[in-house]
């Protein structure tokens, strides 16, 4: 089986470059991510989110990778991806797109981008997300890569499980 460290090449679709988060990036983390339609949305964000904040984020902890999508016509950060080992089959993916670039299909295009990487290098993992169903738009991400509801909940409040369906990938 390949190695994680091969998932921290450089990735890129038709609008987006996706690259492991490094500190240079905890700036921009920080500049996309203090705003209350992000942090309300995300149970481990603080608000007001600071600089230090965007820095643990970029660390990420154990068994985490965080990424960047860069926009490719500005190269600003518009996003962030992450992913996180649940268990020995299990992979979390989680995603956040900064306000003024919701709904123009870019969570779709990195979280997809993402997924593919993960299906080369772990393809007997179950790929997962969690969701509120009231966020609609949040929702449809993962809806429209494939995903589909277990019906349980997930392990953080107000959240339910959606596993990656075998053949989306």
């Amino acid at each position: 089986m390949p190695s994680d460290d091969k998932i921290s090449l450089e990735r890129e679709t038709d609008r987006l470059v996706l690259r492991p988060l490094d500190d240079g990036d905890a700036e921009a983390v920080r500049a996309i991510t203090d705003d209350p339609a992000i942090t309300d949305a995300i149970d481990f964000l603080p608000s007001p989110f600071s600089l230090d904040d965007a820095r643990a984020v970029v660390r990420g902890k154990a068994g985490d990778r965080m990424y960047g999508a860069w926009h490719r016509a500005s190269g600003a950060l518009i996003g962030v991806v992450g992913t996180h080992r649940a268990s020995k089959t299990e992979i979390e993916i989680g995603y956040w797109i900064a306000t003024p670039f919701q709904g123009d299909g870019y969570a779709s295009e990195a979280v997809g981008r993402v997924i593919t990487v993960l299906r080369e290098l772990h393809p007997k993992h179950t790929i997962f997300a969690e969701c509120r169903s009231q966020n609609r738009a949040s929702w449809r991400v993962p809806e429209k890569l494939g995903f589909f509801p277990t019906g349980g909940d997930g392990h953080r409040a107000g959240r339910k499980k959606l596993i990656l369906g075998l053949t989306a990938f």
